[in-house]
């Protein structure tokens, strides 16, 4: 039996299916505003400066555990990164035998530039929905993101929080 707060299985079954559907657009939209930066930083990269910029200043552990991956894949990409000069090292204040990883003023701009044709291919698609129901589809959305642990952008004007 369920819970008031459980949803039955066909209902969560039914969004799941929803959230892969809307996943694959997202996809899509994502592949389609990294193209003209592919041969300056794969993927996997990307979604690293993109955390790097999103939560600031960042130990290596503490990287690898917000991309789901192991420190020295982690390493690796930031390695590729600082020699691509998309990201810097330098020692943390607090404890100088510790490294802190962010993103240079290039890496800063790489992600701004491909957020911000995400976002304009993103608002192309929300014109294209009828406007009964967008609010509910923020608080769905917000709720779920919330769900992921990833950090709430509304209100801000940093386009570098949004999306990887």
């Amino acid at each position: 039996m369920n819970t008031p707060d459980e949803a039955p299985a066909e209902a969560v079954d039914l969004l799941v299916s929803a959230l892969l559907t809307a996943s694959r657009a997202l996809v899509g939209v994502s592949a389609r505003s990294l193209a003209d930066v592919e041969e300056r930083v794969t993927l996997g990269q990307f979604r690293t400066l993109v955390v790097l910029e999103s939560h600031g200043p960042t130990r290596l552990n503490h990287l690898a555990g917000r991309l789901g991956v192991g420190p020295s894949t982690a390493l690796r990409a930031v390695d590729r990164l600082v020699a691509g000069g998309y990201a810097d090292r330098r020692e943390n204040d607090q404890d100088r035998r510790e490294v802190v990883i962010e993103t240079s003023a290039s890496g800063r701009r790489l992600v701004q530039e491909v957020t911000s044709r995400r976002r304009t291919a993103i608002e192309e698609i929300v014109r294209a929905m009828p406007i009964a129901g967008r609010h509910e589809l923020v608080v769905a959305l917000s709720a779920f993101a919330a769900a992921a642990d990833e950090p709430d952008t509304r209100g801000t004007d940093s386009a570098t929080l949004l999306g990887w």
